[in-house]
């Protein structure tokens, strides 16, 4: 009995830590990409602009991002955003 109810907190477990909050679109991304971030740049940028803080957009980031084929959820900032540095 101790065994079975051991084995449910780990199914139960797994099926919650594997559904998580991301939408069918977000897991897409995710098997369509074989790591997390493109790069070590990618990561900064993803860092440095988090949801819920205001964008800091550089004409480099727009620039590394093609380079390297970025992938996720876009920002969108107004020519006027962009910063120069």
């Amino acid at each position: 009995m101790r065994m079975r109810r051991i084995g449910l907190l780990l199914i139960g477990g797994a099926l919650v830590a594997t559904s998580g909050c991301a939408t069918s679109e977000e897991w897409a991304t995710w098997r369509a990409n074989p790591s997390h971030f493109a790069s070590g740049s990618h990561m900064g940028f993803s860092v440095r602009n988090r949801e819920g803080t205001q964008p800091r957009v550089t004409r480099q980031d727009i620039a590394t991002a093609r380079e390297q084929s970025w992938w996720g959820k876009p920002i969108t900032v107004s020519q006027e955003q962009i910063l120069e540095r």
